[in-house]
Order: C-alpha cells, then structure tokens, then sequence
C-alpha cells in the first residue's frame, strides 16, 4: 500500500485509526500499521487521542504525490468521464435528501417502511447504472479502482438490511465513499472543491 493511498484516506476522513484505513483500502493491518507509523516518524502524520491525523507536512507530501499521480492520467478521458460523475452526484444528493428528510420540515424517522424500501431502490438502481463508470475511473487511475469495491460492500450492506450504510458519516456508507470518491476526481480533473461547490456540484 502506497503513502498515497494511506495519506489520502486519512486527509479526507480527518482522524482515523490504523483499522480504519486498512478496512477502507482492503489491505493486511500489519501492512498498515507499518505505513502508519513511518508516516508518523518522517513527521506526515500525528497521532491523537482521536486518531491519526494528516500534519501541514504531510499535506504538503500529499499534494506532491497527487501531482505526480495526475501526471499519469489522461485528463481528457478522466474529465469527460467526471461530467458523467457530475450528473449521477446530482442524483445521489437527491437520494440521501430524501432517506434523511420526507421534505423540508419533516426528517424521515423510518417508521414509513413503504418510504424507506423506495429510497432504498433508487440507491441500488443508481448504483447499477454507475458501477460501469467506476470501472472506467480504475481503468483511468489503478488507485480508483478500490472505490468500485467499496460502494459495492455499502450497496450489499444496505440490501442485507443494514441501513446505517447508506449515509452514516462515521463509517464507509455510500454517501461517505462517494463523497471520497468526488474529492479524489475535482484533485485528478486538476479542479478546486470551491469552484465545484460554487457551481452546485459539490456536495
């Protein structure tokens, strides 16, 4: 596992523990354990009682390996391939609006099981349509790859009945993968998350 990929996870998610980013990246803890803590010696990383943190260093080494990583891409194909992305973001946002509030006064309890079971059908149907593209994203940059796996474990977790999949922040939900997902491809597309977010299409 590279320091890109170790550095990246814990930047996006804030403080996280070892067991957290080998879970998030399908990788042997031990591995893991050792990444983490030479980051922590060469300086990129701190640990906190709450987890290890990215440290302004480390942000600086992180921006150099993203740099180098877009380097390798083709940004036509992956930017093309990011307004396909765009147009599903606006459609995921609409889902999790909807399992989170039943409209704009009324937060959903899930009580309404009716309700719940046809959010939960949108999410699995968008996530057929989107996997192809996923694909494609690997393709374009090997790192993306393991998103496709992770949105697919969320999706599977969601079928099997556990709904706290779906958006929970504090874990791999779909929401928060995907939110990962759209961080990774605005850093690849050589774009800025304000930019993004002015023109609605970050979430």
């Amino acid at each position: 596992m590279s320091d890109l990929e170790v550095l990246r996870i814990i930047g996006v998610k804030g403080r996280v523990t070892p067991e957290t980013v080998s879970a998030s990246l399908g990788a042997d803890s031990s591995g893991i354990d050792e990444r983490c803590r030479a980051l922590v010696a060469s300086g990129h990383c701190v640990e906190t009682p709450g987890g290890l943190r990215i440290s302004p260093s480390g942000k600086e080494y992180l921006a150099e390996l993203l740099e180098r990583e877009r380097a390798d891409v083709d940004v036509n194909a992956m930017s093309q391939a990011y307004e396909e992305f765009a147009g599903y973001n606006g459609e995921l946002k609409s889902i999790i609006t909807a399992w989170q509030m039943k409209d704009a006064d009324t937060p959903n309890d899930h009580s309404d099981e009716s309700y719940d079971a046809e959010v939960l059908s949108r999410l699995t149907d968008l996530h057929r349509r989107v996997r192809p593209l996923l694909e494609r994203f690997g393709a374009l940059a090997p790192r993306l790859a393991r998103y496709r796996d992770r949105l697919d474990l969320a999706v599977d977790k969601v079928a099997a009945g556990e709904h706290s999949w779906v958006a929970r922040p504090i874990m791999d939900s779909y929401h928060t993968v995907w939110f990962e997902l759209h961080e990774d491809l605005i850093a690849l597309c050589g774009l800025s998350r304000q930019d993004e977010a002015a023109s609605g299409r970050a979430q």
